[in-house]
C-alpha cells in the first residue's frame, strides 16, 4: 500500500520545525559569511577603485585587496593605464558615411576616417560627470574633426596638411573634453583616410598623383642642379688656379730672362769686343749644329770671287713650270 503524500509532507514539516531552532544560527552565520565575502574586491596594478556609500563617492582605493560593505557600498574599478580607442567614420571594416562625410574650407566634400586613443586620468569624473563617456568622446571627436576640416582646403587635408589636421584636432578635442570635465586625456589622433566621395575619387587621385610626380621631377632637377653647380664651381676654381700658376710661371721666366740679359749686358760692358766675339761664336755654334752638311771655304779663296745666288732650285722650278 502506497503512503499518503499528505502524511509524508506532514512528517517532513514536523522534522523541520523541531530542528529549525538548531539550524537557524548556522544558516545565519553562513549567510553573513557569504555576504561579507561578497564585499571583498581586488584592485590590480595600474587600476584605481572608487567607493560609493549610498550612491555618494566616499573614497578611492589603490592596488591590493579591499572591502566594501555589501548593500550599503558599491565599488567601481577603473584601469588607469589602458589605452582606449574610438573610431570616427568607420567601425572595423565598415564605413559610417553619416560620421565621415564633411565639408572642407574650400567647399569640397571629403570622407574622413579617424582613430582617437585616450586614457582615463580621473576615475571620479569619468564615472560620474558623463552619462555615456565613450559615446561622448565619439561625438566630440566628430565635432572636433569637422571643425578643423572645415577650415582646411581639400588639397591640404589629403596631402601635406594631414599632420597639421591631426595635431589641431587633438588639441581641440582635449580642450572640449576638459570643458566637459570628462577625466580623460587624449593620447593620439590618427587620420586613417581623407578621400573625396566615390563619384570623383579617382579623378582626385589622378590630380594627387600628378602633383606628386611634379614634386618628384622638381626635386630631381634640384638635385641635378645641386650636383652640377658645385662641380662647375670646382672646375672654374681649377681653371683660375691653373691660369694663376701659368701667370706666375711666365712672370718668373720673364724675370729670369731679364736677369740673364742684364747679367750679359753687364759683362758686355766690361769687355764689349770679347763679349761680342763670344756671342757670335755661341750663335754660330747653335746654327752649325743644326746643319747636316758643312762646307768651310777659306776667306782668301773667295776674296776675288763673284758672289752667286743659289738660284738652281728656282731655275729648275721655272723650267718645270714652263713645260
Amino acid at each position: 500500500m502506497r503512503p499518503d503524500v499528505n502524511d509524508v509532507v506532514g512528517q517532513v514539516s514536523d522534522v523541520v520545525r523541531r530542528n529549525l531552532k538548531k539550524l537557524g544560527p548556522i544558516l545565519l552565520i553562513i549567510a553573513v559569511a557569504v555576504l561579507a565575502l561578497s564585499g571583498i574586491y581586488s584592485v590590480g596594478p595600474g587600476e584605481q577603485g572608487v567607493v560609493r556609500t549610498f550612491g555618494k563617492e566616499t573614497g578611492k582605493t589603490g592596488p591590493g585587496l579591499h572591502f566594501a560593505m555589501p548593500i550599503f557600498q558599491k565599488k567601481d574599478v577603473v584601469n588607469m593605464e589602458q589605452v582606449r580607442r574610438v573610431e570616427v567614420g568607420f567601425r572595423g571594416k565598415e564605413r559610417v558615411p553619416i560620421e565621415a562625410l564633411m565639408l572642407t574650407g574650400d567647399e569640397n566634400i571629403v570622407e574622413a576616417q579617424m582613430i582617437v586613443q585616450y586614457r582615463i586620468v580621473d576615475p571620479s569624473k569619468y564615472l560620474f560627470r558623463l552619462q555615456d563617456p565613450e559615446q561622448t568622446i565619439l561625438a566630440t571627436s566628430e565635432v572636433a574633426l569637422r571643425s578643423i576640416i572645415g577650415r582646411t582646403t581639400i588639397d591640404e587635408a589629403m596631402t601635406t596638411g594631414r599632420e597639421s589636421v591631426q595635431a589641431e584636432t587633438r588639441l581641440l578635442l582635449q580642450t572640449l573634453m576638459d570643458t566637459y570635465e570628462s577625466g580623460v586625456a587624449i593620447t593620439e589622433v590618427k587620420l586613417q583616410a581623407v578621400d573625396p566621395p566615390d563619384e570623383v575619387r579617382e579623378a582626385f587621385h589622378d590630380v594627387v598623383r600628378a602633383r606628386e610626380e611634379k614634386e618628384q621631377k622638381i626635386n630631381k632637377a634640384k638635385g641635378y642642379s645641386e650636383d652640377l653647380l658645385p662641380r662647375a664651381r670646382g672646375e672654374s676654381r681649377q681653371i683660375v688656379r691653373a691660369a694663376e700658376g701659368y701667370k706666375e710661371q711666365r712672370e718668373l721666366r720673364a724675370n729670369g730672362d731679364v736677369a740673364k740679359f742684364l747679367s750679359v749686358l753687364a759683362e758686355y760692358r766690361k769687355g764689349e769686343k770679347v763679349t761680342r766675339d763670344r756671342l757670335h761664336l755661341e750663335t754660330m755654334e747653335r746654327i752649325l749644329r743644326a746643319a747636316d752638311k758643312k762646307i768651310l771655304v777659306d776667306g782668301d779663296v773667295t776674296k776675288h770671287a763673284l758672289p752667286v745666288l743659289p738660284l738652281g732650285g728656282a731655275i729648275v722650278g721655272a723650267g718645270q713650270g714652263g713645260k
